[in-house]
């Protein structure tokens, strides 16, 4: 268990008069553990992992690294771990070029049911409903808005 009752986030400093290298490992485990309802709790694999990480002082994209005592300095001497890593996620890529063709078949099927459902309005003599006007070109369609004419 980590703090009963409390929902702070935890961090813990090894201070060592004995260290050699000219920097600081952070380590960043706040994704690793286990949610439970009142608490979360470090399983054996979660403290292994850390243990691990700082005995043989790894680097791992979003968990740890080794941050030269320059770089601290530089940094105002800020030992907050999301300046040194970051746990962001990049965003996945859009293929503009597919997102263009999808709303185009959208804008395509829009326009072909607003059409077949208007000739049903139009039997029943209740009003249409507004049309978009499509220009099909050999690579691109142009939409533009108007009033059904009567």
């Amino acid at each position: 268990m980590l703090f009963y009752s409390t929902g702070i986030p935890v961090c813990i400093l090894v201070l060592k008069k004995c260290k050699k290298p000219g920097d600081v490992l952070f380590i960043n485990a706040s994704e690793y553990f286990e949610k439970g309802k009142r608490q979360n709790q470090l399983l054996l694999e979660h403290i292994e992992k850390i243990v691990t990480t700082y005995q043989f002082r790894q680097e791992e994209e979003r968990y740890s690294r080794c941050v030269s005592l320059q770089e601290i300095k530089d940094n105002g001497y800020n030992l907050n771990i999301s300046r040194y890593i970051s746990t962001a996620r990049p965003e996945p890529e859009i293929d503009l070029y597919e997102v263009h063709n999808t709303l185009t078949d959208l804008e395509r099927k829009i326009f072909e049911a607003t059409n077949k459902h208007n000739e049903f309005l139009k039997d029943l003599g209740l009003p249409l409903l507004p049309l978009n006007k499509m220009t099909i070109n050999s690579s691109n369609i142009t939409l533009t808005r108007f009033a059904n004419e009567s």
